[in-house]
């Protein structure tokens, strides 16, 4: 029988990611996926680390960013901080100007506090929405993505098919320790969100994003309201890898 499209382009994108180093590796995707690789990044640490190999390398890689309307001050300065350092464009996509309004009109500003319908609708809309516009047409995703981050990460492999937006992913990063990753920023003088020295861990929209306590876990910092189970904004689908041999 014959392997779907998607599994023959993972087994080559495993194979192109076999280099000892993510400057090689992150090249070896540009070079396979010229036009069709693109990059979303947050400002967060890793996501800092990814975008100052692709610009200093100049990679055929495409940087772009999902703006929620909702975002840190800190973030928007780390946004301007690395287009001055760099020189390079950061592709920005938003929510569906008239559905937004729809849904803030009907909703409230902050109805994302009274339920999770409303916060998953919010982050659908600011979001998911947005993401999928930025994916279109493109065949891998890379993303700053570590396993330390949650420990259902722990089983995930570097290369995976994500099944909602039909793309491959590739979390370069996945096996970094903190140690690691802030090492390689004060290295190379990246520019970084200055909350990351305040406590907070993953920094996403300001009224869903707190600084996390000595001892809590990382996710504890996000949609802290909400049980545990449900904090996933949907961005991020996963899908157990099964290759034919």
């Amino acid at each position: 029988m014959t392997q779907p499209v998607h599994q023959s382009e993972i087994q080559q994108t495993i194979l192109l990611t076999n280099a000892p180093g993510i400057i090689e590796n992150l090249r070896r995707i540009a070079e396979a996926f010229a036009g069709r690789a693109v990059f979303s990044s947050s400002f967060s640490w890793e996501d800092q680390i990814i975008t100052h190999i692709i610009f200093t390398e100049a990679l055929d890689i495409e940087v772009f960013t999902l703006d929620t309307g909702r975002l840190f001050p800190e973030t928007y300065s780390t946004w301007s901080r690395t287009l001055e350092k760099y020189g390079r464009p950061i592709h920005a996509y938003y929510p569906n100007a008239l559905a937004l309004q729809e849904f803030v009109t009907a909703k409230g500003p902050n109805s994302f506090y009274e339920s999770v319908e409303n916060r998953k609708q919010c982050c659908h809309l600011r979001k998911v929405e947005p993401l999928q516009r930025a994916l279109n047409g493109k065949k891998i995703w890379i993303t700053g993505i570590r396993a330390a981050h949650s420990p259902d990460r722990n089983d995930m492999r570097q290369v995976e098919w994500d099944p909602a937006n039909k793309i491959i992913k590739y979390h370069p990063l996945l096996q970094w320790t903190t140690k690691e990753v802030r090492s390689f920023i004060d290295k190379n003088s990246i520019p970084y969100n200055p909350l990351h020295d305040k406590g907070f861990v993953s920094i996403g929209c300001a009224p869903c994003t707190r600084a996390v306590k000595p001892g809590e876990d990382f996710r504890a910092g996000r949609w802290w309201w909400e049980d545990a189970t449900k904090k996933e904004c949907g961005l991020h689908v996963h899908e157990e890898l099964k290759l034919n041999p």
